[in-house]
């Protein structure tokens, strides 16, 4: 028998040992669980029973409030213990299927015996809980996997750098408790494995795959000491899955003051939140909190306004006649306003409005003024100009409650009070009476019960009627942020002229007052707003986030991306994503937020390597894109990305439906038609559902399941797909140099196969690929 062979015994042995304690943890651990379950069930049975209730004195109750208190926090711990074991029973089933994917010896320097070191998704210690059997992924130590061959290697902890050699690195595929696959390796993880995984179909939510994490991967994971970590990584690099693993580490490596609470990530729409929303589950952590900057704006102005969403910006970018004037004038806007530049026009009006220029509301009560706008502006200035905008709005605020109070009790006497009163319910009588019966057990003072009553019901009418604007005083109704940021497009730009002026400001303003009439807000409109009102009103800063993560960040603006550092500013922030797939109107030539940045304790890591789709696929893709030879592609072979071109549209949907019958036969499971735009979408939709069975996917939709899909190219960001359908890669739908990077994400999403379809002619990014990497069907 051969080494390889004793080897592959022995390991297998050990797989076995290790199952065994498993499964006797998992039999110790149940019946913990059992008991505490039961405890559980008879805590809330006899809840009341050992609770004394009495309320007969302030002794009574204060001591009957403790008994409560006391009985509830007894039954949140038992059910806090139950929580625990069951996550941890969960843990152990799957360490049972798979207990670990690598194994490495390391001798560390001083030391004359060699550790054996077996690394998977979670620790697991022997009987004795002595010894680790299994080390977490996370853990320091484990890093060697990642980062070194056999030969010299170190990891760091708390207390400083290990130093030593690597003697072994071995790789496992384990599944349903036997090896599968065994192989020792060198730098990198082993091309065995990954082909083992990336050979796998596309699944309906984002894989977790600590196993087989590249060291540049590991960088991005382990990476605690920046403030701002920049990954530009190219499609398919496993940008998205390296920062979800990061999130893993960070939960686990800092675990005593760090919650997934404290963890935000910022996506693409919400069916990307639906993909990767299974990742940190698997790897045993709470899912951190997951948004779009989208609905971060329709949170923060409810139904203020129709506000535009950044897909129908989108939409409206892809469709738009580039001759129209107002078209040109609408591009322009879009990327002035998502600027640094504008964002300093910004600055300089509220410093303007600091001394000046802040549009007020008349307050009314019962129709008559109490307050007028002039009023409220003369206080406001009145003010110390020192105090910034939103602390005086603070004073201006109170000092409009202490006129509500001084109004209500003039109101009280009025004949009108008296008129309401005939229209009370009898309820409000009743409580009246009550609060008088109530006065009366604290004094000895006598008055008429009918005035006093009279008194108390004239009072609970004007409260009532002024609660209504108390709260939007509270709320700071009074200030006409709407007026105040038409003012700045309607006057105050054009009166303080700038050389960084638009060719065409005017238009530009004249279509933003358009829509703000219209109470319509504009995507290119919604942060500067946020941000003037946010500095106007006060800025609602977040102090509990920890860390910040923006997937896709070359589709944010600058402007956006300082208005979330301002919300946030105690976190650490990661910006991942490639700016070969910016496909938004403010990122087309110019900047992203992955350009190199002169920003203090910023660190940019680059991934070229992509490991999604087939090496075919890849030698396609990057011809499409200026700059694309520098990604490389991993060695799965397949076939070559096809092109069918016809000149007929009814031919051409009858050639996708038998493409798309194939497809399935083939056993993929996730087939995507990609359209340039949702109109497109739609109507590829509708010629193909009466064939088969296939789903429309548009902006509101939450999940990903299997199956045949019809999807816009800008809605598949991020995710990917067994195969993948171009429905017209014709020059006449992709023929802008603006549309190059929308087409380069549209054809990247694919893992296996890459076909493409062109009514007419086909597109000039095709064209300029050579015809040896693509194959012509009939």
């Amino acid at each position: 028998m051969d080494q390889e062979s004793k080897d592959f015994i022995e390991e297998q042995k050990r797989v076995d040992f290790v199952i065994e304690e498993i499964e006797r943890k998992e039999d110790k651990l149940a019946r913990h669980a059992h008991e505490i379950k039961e405890r559980v069930i008879d805590l809330r049975k006899s809840f009341w029973d050992d609770v004394t209730v009495n309320i007969d004195d302030p002794d009574d109750i204060i001591e009957t409030q403790a008994s409560i208190k006391q009985q509830a926090e007894l039954l949140s711990e038992r059910e806090r213990s139950h929580g625990q074991l069951s996550e941890e029973l969960k843990t152990l089933k799957r360490l049972k299927d798979s207990p670990y994917f690598g194994r490495i010896d390391f001798l560390e320097d001083g030391e004359k015996k060699t550790d054996n070191i077996y690394i998977g998704i979670s620790s697991l210690m022997d009987t004795k809980d002595e010894d680790f059997l299994i080390y977490d992924w996370r853990a320091p130590i484990s890093s060697l996997y990642y980062d070194y061959p056999p030969g010299p290697a170190q990891y760091d902890t708390v207390d400083g750098s290990i130093d030593g050699e690597m003697k072994l690195k071995r790789q496992f595929i384990i599944r349903n408790g036997y090896i599968n696959g065994m192989f020792n390796t060198g730098l990198t993880i082993g091309d065995h494995l990954l082909q083992s995984v990336l050979g796998d179909n596309a699944s309906v939510s984002m894989k977790s795959i600590v196993a087989t994490i590249q060291k540049e991967q590991n960088q991005i994971i382990r990476n605690d000491k920046s403030k701002l970590l920049i990954v530009q990584g190219v499609a398919g690099s496993g940008k998205t899955s390296a920062a979800l693993q990061r999130v893993a580490y960070l939960l686990y490596r800092y675990r005593e003051i760090l919650t997934s609470e404290n963890i935000i990530l910022f996506s693409p729409n919400p069916l990307f939140n639906s993909y990767v929303a299974t990742v940190l589950p698997e790897l045993g952590e709470e899912n951190m909190k997951q948004t779009t900057f989208q609905e971060h704006v329709e949170e923060r102005l409810g139904n203020q306004y129709d506000i535009e969403t950044p897909f129908e910006q989108m939409e409206y970018y892809l469709t738009g006649d580039d001759h129209n004037s107002e078209y040109e004038a609408r591009v322009e806007g879009i990327r002035f306003k998502a600027s640094l530049v504008f964002k300093k026009w910004m600055d300089d009006y509220l410093e303007y409005l600091s001394s000046e220029g802040i549009i007020f509301r008349n307050i009314k009560f019962r129709g008559e003024r109490i307050l007028t706008k002039g009023q409220i502006e003369d206080y406001f200035y009145g003010l110390d100009s020192s105090i910034s905008i939103a602390n005086r709005m603070e004073l201006v605020r109170d000092w409009i409650v202490e006129t509500l109070n001084k109004l209500k009790q003039k109101e009280i006497k009025q004949d009108w009070v008296l008129e309401e009163l005939d229209l009370m319910e009898k309820e409000d009588y009743v409580n009246a009476f009550q609060q008088l019966e109530k006065g009366k057990q604290f004094t000895e003072d006598s008055f008429d019960d009918f005035e006093r009553e009279e008194e108390l019901l004239r009072e609970m009418v004007v409260t009532r009627k002024l609660t209504p604007l108390r709260k939007k005083v509270k709320a700071l109704s009074f200030v006409n942020v709407h007026a105040t940021f038409m003012n700045f497009f309607q006057r105050w730009s054009h009166e303080n002229k700038s050389e960084s002026e638009p060719t065409n400001w005017y238009d530009i303003c004249k279509q933003t007052v358009s829509n703000m009439k219209q109470k319509v807000l504009a995507w290119e409109d919604v942060s500067p707003y946020l941000y003037l009102q946010d500095h106007i009103l006060g800025f609602l800063v977040n102090r509990t986030i920890r860390h910040v993560f923006i997937d896709e960040a070359q589709d944010y603006s600058p402007f956006q991306f300082a208005y979330i550092k301002e919300k946030y500013p105690y976190s650490r922030v990661t910006l991942l994503g490639d700016y070969n797939q910016a496909i938004y109107a403010h990122t087309y030539a110019g900047e992203t937020l992955l350009s190199p940045t002169n920003e203090n304790e910023s660190e940019r890591i680059t991934l070229t390597r992509s490991y999604r789709s087939t090496k075919e696929i890849v030698d396609f893709t990057k011809d499409l894109i200026t700059g694309g030879e520098v990604i490389e592609p991993f060695n799965r072979e397949g076939t070559k990305p096809s092109l069918c071109m016809t000149q007929n549209e009814n031919v051409l949907v009858s050639l996708i439906v038998e493409k798309l019958k194939s497809l399935r036969e083939k056993g993929y499971e996730t087939i995507a038609v990609i359209c340039k735009t949702m109109e497109e979408s739609e109507r590829a939709y509708n010629q193909l559902k009466d064939y088969l069975p296939i789903k429309f996917m548009d902006q509101n939709t939450k999940t990903f399941q299997k199956g045949l899909i019809v999807i816009p190219a800008y809605l598949a960001k991020g995710i990917e797909f067994d195969s993948v359908i171009i429905y017209n890669a014709s020059e006449e739908n992709y023929c802008k140099e603006i549309e190059r990077n929308l087409f380069y994400t549209a054809c990247t999403r694919a893992m296996h196969e890459l076909i493409m379809f062109s009514h007419g002619t086909p597109s000039t990014f095709i064209q300029a690929v050579s015809d040896e990497k693509y194959i012509l069907t009939d």
